[in-house]
């Protein structure tokens, strides 16, 4: 007779232990189930994702799935960088961890954080890491190891790969796409297929997949080379798959990473059991599915391989995850396989696969296995399978890894310049659907708002030419209506305005506005109009992010020139210029289709107000609630319209007014922007601080300002003293212009005026210490005037892979002295015949660092480089800081949304 009792860690709740007899020795669950038993095995599965979703309080999940705007709600959490304590901190401290971009997301270890004399300390070491064994001979109470069992370990209880399958089964699907595009900018492998062992389904992540996309060098055959931008899903490149057959002395993982990284210094792209938390057991994971690529830089002392390279990991083994396996032989242009032993069962696996025109290599340790059978069956395979002995390669503990990785390389290397299959992730997604596995965007609100999408995008031929035709509203008769506009507000601040220009420019705008008025929604506007007036939510989010990436295929060649340089993107304008005209090409995007409804309503709106069209026939009234939907779901929405620089005022009041409709009795807001000129960094620092999505990129993103709401939790609410933040990125509307450059400086310096005049918090973004755009100085001089200064941090961004050390207190205070130029643009206004610092206008102690020096965004050189610890810890400390203000009432009085509508029509 033998007693035994396991505890395994992902199954301590619902534990009954039942002294058994013989074979039957083993644990029970509270339901009876017992796991020696093998015609229970899927029971025993299903209890170990069920109890591995209780342990991290994901349960209340599974049929309300996690949202986007859920995780990124502002809470006590948000204002420190606290540790988990319990399992359950686990899925919301990866969040946080990964919204910040933070390299060391995947590092959850939990914290003890409980009295001394809690813990039975004479016990702990006898706790493992993997399981507990309890020794009848012991003199220990069974109560003693149950309350011993209940506590916390110091390492993570989970796996983190469980903790990653866990979170994404308890996500929505636009939560799950932020996952993975965070994860992809930490150089994280990424989930291709996501077990489900509760259901026995697996999925395969296409559309979570769709928002990742890569700039990398493309070099054309005659030598020439330029950057290409692309999503990961529609580029078809090599794949190399890595599979565990049976035991392998060998880590797939290590092996894969040495592989992409270049150095002695190793990147942990994929998740190894000599990391720190590497050890613990998996529970749910087996059978998933990674996913990463290389990408060249242009750079020969960089690029490993000459082209994009796709590399897939199966967690498990082969034999247990036959499906999966199955998969990566179908789309893979050679799979390695790496064993210690070739048995019997093995060998018939494999065998199967003789129809297969994959290639196939070997990894062995024949010195932990049997080596004379590896041989016997390998020469057996070696017809079946079209191999020979280069295709088998050994790897024991004396062999260089140096060398063998070099040699693994050149196996990559040789397949990629011969003829070899190429396959986009959407042609992984075409053969997992042959093979029953489910495809995570085959249902039908996915498919009807990719097929409105299409209808869409199907007619843009020549981007100008379909704004011309199907966006008439923003043309040349929208140009000229701003400039009307323009010069009548002008007009209004004249001393004495002659009465006679001031009818005639009323006279002009109303007649343009009834020009503008008389035109008739284009089918493509109304196809738009139909994708966001679904009554069902998720079918509209589908709507905007299939329309995102359909107009980015569109509206953007495939090849482009390299990004230029700050200073050369910077215009050198030393005259008068036309601000109507861009300067450079703006891609077409869906702030092109909701500008055209603005126009609609405004006009519509100027002609009622006029009294020229009775308020029973308007037509466009509603276009605000809909875009107002959208900016609640987390779509950026447009407040300086980027295509005439100027605010559309109707439509800007009447979208705050359905805001504060909506909003109800949460309608306290505190509003925060950037200022900068673009490539400074103040769209990327928003986004990694909150979540945000705001466009980024020097060459191509939208001119206008956009505005974003983030959601503060109600349990937060009143102790921060808002309901809501605002975020206003100020885009590429201010371009650095100087006083010389007249009209276009006056127009930059009144746009920053409005955007920090609307503002409770300012955050200018700086590229070098003495880069201060006047246009921004100015602004500062005429809200002094007025007696309105908001709250103002001032952020250094490196731009240059090796961070600069932080700046001493005397040097702060020379990034706020404004050099020549800018002694200028603040002698413009006079200030009593006075000159003032910018320093003393702002109110700036760099003592209480109201400036800030952030580090370089990636860590080493990209495509391949993961965003900097270093940033992600600094930016996290300018959110403490920001947020802590704005909780101690260090930003001005924060606004009503009724007090903002009355604001902007003020400035």
């Amino acid at each position: 007779m033998k007693k035994a009792l396991e505890l395994i860690p992902s199954t301590r709740k619902n534990l009954e232990w039942r002294e058994m007899e013989g074979d039957d020795c083993g644990f029970h669950y509270g339901d009876g189930t017992n796991e020696a038993q093998d015609n229970d095995f899927p029971t025993v599965e299903r209890s170990r994702l069920q109890e591995m979703l209780s342990l991290l309080g994901l349960e209340a999940y599974q049929a309300q799935k996690l949202s986007l705007q859920d995780s990124l709600q502002i809470s006590f959490d948000s204002m420190k960088n606290w540790a988990p304590q319990v399992p359950k901190d686990l899925p919301w401290h990866f969040l946080r961890k990964l919204q910040a971009l933070n390299a060391e997301a995947r590092n959850t270890t939990m914290v003890l954080d409980m009295p001394a004399d809690a813990r039975p300390a004479e016990k702990e070491s006898q706790m493992e890491e993997e399981m507990i064994y309890w020794d009848p001979a012991e003199d220990i109470a069974a109560d003693d190891i149950y309350s011993f069992s209940e506590l916390p370990t110091p390492d993570m209880p989970v796996n983190p790969l469980d903790l990653l399958c866990a979170l994404l089964l308890s996500s929505d699907s636009f939560l799950q796409q932020e996952i993975v595009l965070k994860m992809s900018l930490c150089q994280f492998a990424l989930p291709l297929v996501l077990p489900d062992s509760e259901n026995h389904y697996h999925t395969f992540l296409l559309w979570a997949l769709r928002g990742v996309v890569w700039t990398w060098w493309s070099q054309t055959p005659r030598g020439l080379g330029s950057f290409r931008e692309d999503s990961v899903v529609l580029s078809r490149v090599p794949t190399f798959a890595f599979v565990r057959m049976d035991v392998s002395s060998n880590s797939k993982s290590q092996l894969l990473n040495a592989i992409l990284s270049l150095g002695r210094r190793q990147w942990d792209c994929f998740w190894h059991r000599d990391l720190s938390l590497g050890t613990n057991p998996r529970e749910i994971a087996d059978g998933l599915v990674e996913i990463s690529w290389f990408f060249p830089s242009g750079r020969d002392d960089l690029d490993i391989f000459p082209e994009p390279v796709a590399f897939l990991n199966l967690r498990g083994d082969i034999g247990s995850h036959w499906l999966q396996f199955k998969l990566l032989t179908e789309i893979s242009s050679a799979v390695f396989i790496l064993t210690d032993n070739i048995s019997k069962k093995e060998y018939k696996l494999l065998y199967s696969m003789k129809e297969s025109t994959t290639k196939y290599y070997f990894i062995l340790s024949p010195y932990r296995g049997k080596r004379n059978t590896n041989l016997r069956f390998l020469n057996r395979l070696t017809p079946v399978l079209k191999i020979d002995h280069s295709h088998v390669l050994v790897k024991v503990s004396s062999t260089d890894s140096e060398g063998f990785v070099r040699r693994l390389r050149a196996i990559v290397a040789s397949v990629v310049r011969a003829p070899c299959r190429r396959v986009s992730v959407e042609d992984m997604a075409h053969a997992a659907r042959k093979l029953g596995l489910r495809v995570d965007e085959d249902f039908e609100e996915c498919q009807k708002a990719k097929d409105r999408m299409e209808r869409i995008t199907r007619k843009i031929k020549d981007v100008d030419a379909y704004r011309r035709d199907e966006l008439r509203l923003q043309g040349d008769l929208g140009r000229k209506v701003a400039q009307v506009e323009r010069e009548f507000c002008q007009l209004q601040w004249a001393p004495e305005p002659p009465e006679k220009h001031r009818v005639e420019l009323r006279r002009r705008l109303l007649e343009l506005r009834a020009q503008q008025s008389g035109q008739e929604p284009s089918m493509g506007l109304q196809d738009f109009i139909v994708g966001i007036s679904s009554p069902s939510e998720g079918e509209r989010q589908y709507f905007l992010r299939w329309m995102e990436w359909g107009l980015a295929r569109v509206g953007h060649p495939r090849l482009r020139q390299p990004p230029e340089t700050l200073l050369a993107l910077r215009p050198k304008l030393g005259g008068a210029s036309d601000f109507s005209e861009p300067l450079w090409p703006e891609p077409l995007g869906i702030e092109h289709f909701l500008r055209e409804m603005g126009q609609f309503y405004e006009s519509e709106s100027c002609l009622v107000e006029a009294g020229r069209l009775p308020a029973g026939q308007r037509r466009f009234a509603h276009f605000p609630g809909l875009a107002t939907e959208l900016l609640l779901a987390g779509l950026p929405l447009e407040l300086v319209d980027g295509g005439t620089l100027s605010i559309p005022i109707h439509w800007v009041t009447g979208l705050l007014k359905e805001l504060h409709i909506r909003l109800d009795r949460r309608s306290r807001l505190v509003v925060l922007s950037t200022l900068g000129v673009p490539g400074t960094g103040k769209s990327t620092l928003l986004n990694t601080m909150f979540g945000l999505r705001f466009a980024t990129g020097r060459s191509c993103r939208p001119r206008g300002a956009f505005m974003q709401l983030i959601t503060v939790a109600e349990g937060f609410s009143q102790d921060l003293g808002c309901d809501h933040i605002l975020a206003i990125d100020s885009g590429a509307l201010i371009s650095g212009a100087l006083v010389s450059a007249g009209d276009r400086f006056e127009l930059e310096a009144s746009l920053a005026t409005l955007l920090m005049g609307l503002s409770n918090v300012t955050v200018v973004s700086l590229a070098e210490t003495r880069d201060i755009p006047p246009a921004i100085l100015h602004a500062f001089l005429r809200l002094e005037k007025r007696g309105h200064m908001p709250n103002c941090q001032f952020v250094y961004q490196s731009l240059h892979d090796v961070p600069a050390p932080s700046p001493k207190p005397r040097e702060r205070r020379q990034l706020l002295d404004p050099p020549g130029d800018l002694g200028r643009a603040a002698q413009v206004e006079k200030q009593s015949g006075s000159f003032r610092t910018l320093a003393g206008l702002a109110f700036c102690d760099p003592e209480r660092q109201h400036v800030w020096h952030v580090p370089g965004l990636w860590h080493g050189a990209p495509p391949m480089a993961a965003v900097s610890l270093g940033y992600s810890e600094a930016i996290f400390e300018l959110k403490r800081c920001l947020l802590e203000n704005i909780r101690n009432g260090l930003s001005n009085q924060n606004k009503n949304i009724q007090q903002l509508i009355e604001l902007v029509r003020r400035l």
